[in-house]
């Protein structure tokens, strides 16, 4: 009796499990179980970056991690665990700074080194080299008027010969610069790199770089609406969050899904609730943030005029269609985000610079066939509609890449349209 007890609740676990992971499941080629099985050593520093990872890379299905840092953020780690309860993280507090700490790394696959100073950063490529172990390195800078990050892994064989813009200027630990925006999309790419070395996919030639002015601080409390809480809003919400911009409205008619999971971090233990509802409560709590939100379909009746700026983070055409001509119409910003599996794109539109909307740019109308469309209201969560392949990284690089333009704008700079694709070296 005990034993069938135990098999039926190991077999519902398992379910629940392959549920969660469902929409990344469907992927060709997907090997899930490279990553069941797969332990990640992780170096980091006092800052958001380590946490960023251990939470995406434990939605993705990642149940072994150590990690070598001084602190992780309580709150990642917490939703980290909640999202994968097979989660097992070993944390040794403090700074690698020597090779007689690599115990801690015993059978791991690879290591991802976060941190920000030289001695770790060299000690690790040396270990790589001499163990035939990948490295995969990310981290944000500031040099003078610029600001930035760089991703880039290191196996044995690929002596790059301009190793040395991946390590640190500082050779012990000391205070850095840090952005929670930018360490949003470092951590999706380095986990992207960490799927392609653990599934035997081809990782990216060259380094992976982004920069723009260093931005300055943020004036006024601009009135924002997130149209979509799945992925998108989800970490277009946190990537807000750190940017300090409150006055946040998420707008979903969506309930969340088991399926919704394996991405859409922060709407754990909320099957059966609002989207939008579940994902303003958890900012306000965490972050502190003055969030709202709106259970219902954007529309052509949607009212925009108390709202600055219009997130888009919908998974549909039409909708898209009605947002452009509403913000065109309403002279309203418009930073529009769109997914698949490998690639994504951001798209801006300032009404005070721009003439095409998203939907021009981008040809919805062509792909929806006719001029005038409206959001079709639907009974279920989009996602049981549409079971398309998802994984999370593409969403919070697309996501972090679109608060970032947003900064940009806020900040007098002109952002350009970005296309990201994890298949192409350079990738941005």
């Amino acid at each position: 009796m005990v034993c069938a007890m135990y098999y039926d609740d190991t077999l519902i676990h398992k379910v629940a499990i392959e549920g969660r992971l469902d929409r990344q499941l469907r992927i060709e080629g997907w090997d899930q179980s490279a990553l069941d099985r797969a332990k990640i050593g992780i170096v980091g520093d006092d800052d958001l970056l380590t946490s960023l990872y251990v939470m995406s890379a434990s939605a993705l299905g990642i149940n072994d991690v150590v990690a070598v840092a001084p602190v992780l953020d309580e709150s990642l780690i917490a939703t980290a665990k909640k999202v994968n309860t097979r989660l097992s993280i070993t944390h040794m507090v403090g700074f690698y700074t020597h090779p007689v700490m690599d115990d801690i790394f015993i059978g791991c696959d690879l290591i991802v080194d976060l941190s920000q100073y030289g001695l770790a950063n060299k000690l690790l490529l040396e270990k790589g080299f001499r163990e035939g172990l990948p490295i995969i390195r990310g981290f944000c800078y500031e040099n003078d008027d610029e600001q930035g990050f760089r991703v880039f892994t290191y196996v044995r064989g690929r002596e790059w010969q301009e190793l040395e813009q991946i390590v640190s200027p500082n050779n012990l630990p000391r205070r850095h610069f840090d952005d929670g925006v930018l360490d949003i999309i470092v951590s999706g790419i380095a986990l992207e790199e960490t799927k392609n070395i653990l599934m035997g996919q081809e990782l990216s030639e060259d380094m992976i770089s982004y920069e723009r002015k260093k931005l300055g601080a943020i004036t006024g409390e601009p009135n924002i609406l997130v149209t979509g809480s799945g992925a998108l809003g989800v970490f277009v919400g946190l990537g807000l969050a750190y940017a300090g911009l409150q006055n946040t409205t998420f707008m979903d008619p969506d309930i969340t899904d088991l399926t919704n999971l394996n991405r859409q971090v922060f709407l754990y233990e909320a099957v059966g609730t609002s989207k939008a509802g579940t994902l303003s409560r958890r900012l306000n709590r965490l972050f502190g943030t003055n969030t709202n939100a709106e259970v219902a379909y954007f529309t052509k009746n949607t009212d925009i005029t108390t709202f600055n700026t219009i997130f888009d983070c919908v998974d549909n055409f039409e909708t898209r269609i009605v947002m452009s001509e509403k913000c065109k119409d309403q002279k309203k910003i418009l930073i529009s985000g769109g997914t698949n599996v490998d690639a994504g794109q951001v798209v801006i539109y300032d009404p005070k610079k721009d003439d095409n909307t998203p939907a021009e740019l981008l040809g919805l109308y062509d792909i929806v066939d006719q001029r005038q469309v409206d959001a079709q209201p639907r009974d279920r969560a989009s996602c049981t509609y549409h079971p398309d392949p998802s994984v999370i990284m593409t969403n919070q690089i697309v996501a972090g890449l679109m608060v970032d333009s947003y900064r940009m704008l806020l900040d007098g700079q002109e952002p350009i349209n970005i296309f990201y694709n994890s298949t192409s070296n350079g990738r941005i």
